[in-house]
């Protein structure tokens, strides 16, 4: 069952089935189609995010085990609404203890385990190499495996991980046995009727991703999406059965939308001067190669050993360049070979040439298998966990999916590509804040605003820089705009945040070569600005950019709420959210508040836009209200220009009987004195805004005298 809409809900031992179960009725009067659950399997103890799982075949304890998981999908069920859950069939959590009973089964027995090729291990290079001692002079051997120094994981590892995580082992879900084992009681939730909805984690990791969710959606016939995360004009490939992305693509388009490209020069020339690159390409390609070349450095010797080319040195060398040169995350050959044959063509090394011919010989085999499943992680910790945090001249644009050498998405490319999903995914999830977001949907729309005054924020970071820098020039302009685009926000949650960016980045510091004494430095930073001379001017500019933000904030949530796809909206962002990236966007949800705010806009209450976020909420609410009561409007898809001088600051589309309306550019508005005899021509029809509940005017000046935002529906529907 496809559902109207999602809300996605981070469980973690202080939010359980229990405390989910007590605010189903809250999200079914919020209008929300289905709970979007976040791994709910038996993971490491103390987890926050349950993508560390160590038991598939059992609810996780800590949330009320299987009692509560029954319990709570009764009280969904009987409330009208699905529940989709996250699954992880890439990896799990692995050490050396016994919390993973199949692992420790396999430390014990070694490759007689019957566990033993469940895990993806090269047991051709001896024993099982386990990377936690923390010190050389802690380095055991046992029968089945040596326990060796941290430090040799990068290089030595001989099982595949989870990126650079190696307390994530890969599982060979490629075996129908394996799948069986780590699918069984997911597949047995869905088929009781418990579970509407599957999300799968990160399915390029995968041997074989297309063989997977053509098993998976055979298995489960429900509504299926995956993590992938695609290039700017990359699609899914058209044999996977699934109904699309978990909607890193839709988040890119209309968070683009409100970027102002005029901005782009003055942004880039502050970039520029203060010593920050501003190069995307080069900064990608260097960071892609720090990657390959460090941390995935295991990896890129496990493949190299299966060229067929003399010089083991060469083909190290070509693997990592090839992977480094990907277009995308990953191909999926023999589909997508136009990604291969472009990664292939930028690299030098003489190895490649062996390295290409092996690959398209056997594009099943090993070598090719084991390439693609790699190239994701270089592209992923390359691009997104490196570059993102360098490339630092409008953080607005650096998100997942996320293209920064992109200033912005112009309303011609919006309607088109709308009008695309519609065609080939209208199913598909749509999201703006998720877990893995580096920054939340209402951040980025505040932050959006600064590129409709480049030169009055130039200035200002040029004093505040002048009197409180950061040693590195990109963590310091990623440092300020943070600043503005989450204020208010304590010196705890900053010195966290940026202690994060700095080790991401890899510029002074990093997760395991520590430059103390910098650290220090970017940790104090926060307090010392907070308390220091500029606090004022800093509040003084986020008070300026507030309202512009809370304009953005409300028109990209109506346009993802009623665009084609299925929404999510991700726990607490129905309210104002100024969260980072986590664990800053984990923290507890005050729904008492959000409860009250929801029974006081059901009396008819049209609040201002305010710090309240109750704008926000009556957005959100109503337009989820309408997906689920009245799913026959969200068909479709029409551009609606409008007319006059201030034109190009609206935005709007039809749906069947619906049509969205929203503000761009605030800024740019307000200076040419508001909307003035601009026009928004409606199609034939008595239409009624239902955020207001007022017959439809067509000045724009008068349909968006309350809101920036409108959403319209014909009366002889």
């Amino acid at each position: 069952m496809t559902p109207s809409s999602t809300y996605r809900i981070q469980f973690t031992p202080d939010f359980t089935f229990a405390d989910a179960e007590a605010v189903v009725d809250y999200l079914d009067a919020l209008g929300a189609g289905a709970l979007y659950a976040s791994p709910l399997l038996e993971a490491t103890p103390g987890s926050t995010h349950g993508y560390d799982v160590v038991d598939p075949t059992r609810a996780r304890g800590e949330l009320g085990g299987e009692p509560g998981r029954k319990s709570l999908a009764g009280a969904l069920r009987a409330a009208g609404l699905g529940l989709v859950v996250d699954i992880v069939p890439n990896h799990m959590a692995v050490d050396d203890s016994p919390a993973n009973p199949w692992w420790w089964s396999v430390l014990q027995h070694g490759r007689d385990s019957p566990y033993a090729g469940y895990f993806d291990i090269d047991w051709s290079s001896g024993k099982l190499l386990l990377p936690f001692a923390g010190s050389p002079a802690d380095e055991q051997r046992h029968e089945h495996y040596d326990l060796v120094f941290w430090r040799r994981g990068n290089t030595e590892l001989n099982y595949r991980r989870f990126f650079d995580i190696t307390t994530l082992a890969g599982v060979r879900v490629e075996d129908p046995e394996v799948f069986e084992a780590t699918h069984g009681e997911v597949l047995r939730w869905v088929a009781a009727g418990e579970v509407t909805g599957l999300r799968v984690d990160h399915p390029d990791g995968l041997a074989d991703p297309g063989g997977y969710v053509r098993r998976l959606a055979e298995r489960a016939g429900c509504w299926l999406v995956v993590e992938k995360i695609l290039g700017v004009d990359e699609a899914l490939p058209a044999s996977w059965p699934v109904d699309g992305t978990t909607g890193y693509d839709a988040l890119r388009e209309v968070c683009g939308l409100f970027v102002d490209p005029a901005g782009e020069a003055a942004h880039t020339a502050l970039a520029a001067e203060l010593g920050v690159p501003v190069d995307f390409a080069a900064v990608e390609h260097e960071c892609r190669e720090l990657v390959a070349s460090s941390i995935l450095r295991a990896e890129v010797r496990r493949i190299a050993a299966l060229v067929d080319h003399p010089d083991r040195a060469l083909a190290e060398q070509a693997v990592a360049q090839v992977m480094v040169a990907f277009p995308v995350y990953r191909s999926y050959l023999p589909e997508g070979m136009d990604a291969w044959r472009a990664a292939v063509a930028a690299a030098t090394c003489p190895a490649v040439r062996a390295l290409d011919e092996q690959v398209r010989a056997d594009p099943h085999g090993e070598l090719a298998t084991r390439i693609q499943q790699t190239s994701g992680m270089v592209v992923a910790k390359g691009t997104e966990d490196t570059a993102f945090y360098r490339f630092t001249r409008f953080i607005a644009l650096n998100e997942v999916g996320g293209a920064p050498d992109r200033f912005g998405v112009p309303p011609a490319e919006f309607h088109t590509r709308a009008a695309a999903r519609e065609a080939a995914a209208p199913t598909t999830m749509t999201a703006l804040s998720t877990h893995d977001t580096k920054r939340s949907e209402d951040v980025r729309a505040r932050l959006a605003v600064l590129a409709e005054i480049p030169d009055e924020f130039a200035a200002a970071v040029r004093r505040w820089t002048a009197a409180h820098p950061i040693d590195e020039p990109s963590l310091n302009l990623l440092a300020w705009q943070s600043l503005v685009g989450a204020w208010p926000i304590t010196a705890e949650r900053m010195a966290a945040y940026l202690d994060k960016a700095a080790k991401e980045s890899k510029v002074r510091t990093t997760w395991v070569d520590h430059d103390e004494p910098f650290e220090a430095a970017v940790a104090a930073w926060p307090g010392e600005v907070l308390d220091g001379p500029v606090a004022g001017e800093v509040a003084e500019f986020a008070t300026r950019i507030a309202g512009p933000g809370w304009s953005n904030a409300l028109g990209q949530k109506l346009v993802q709420l009623t665009a084609p796809g299925v929404p999510d909206v991700y726990q607490g962002t129905e309210l104002w959210d100024l969260s980072l990236v986590d664990p800053d966007n984990r923290r507890p949800v005050d729904y008492a508040v959000r409860r009250a705010l929801l029974a006081r806009l059901d009396t008819g209450w049209l609040p201002d836009v305010d710090d309240s976020g109750a704008a926000k909420l009556h957005v959100v609410r109503t337009a989820l209200r309408l997906r689920r009561d009245r799913p026959e409007l969200f068909r479709g898809y029409r551009p609606l220009p409008a007319v006059g001088t201030t034109e190009r600051h609206a935005f709007a589309f039809e749906r069947s009987g619906l049509v969205a309306v929203v503000t761009r550019l605030p800024v740019g508005l307000a200076a040419a004195g508001g909307w003035g005899d601009a026009e928004l021509p409606l199609p034939a029809g008595t239409w009624t805004d239902v955020l207001t509940s007022r017959p439809a005017a067509t000045r724009l000046a008068d349909l968006l005298d309350h809101y920036p935002v409108a959403l319209l529906v014909r009366g002889d529907q």
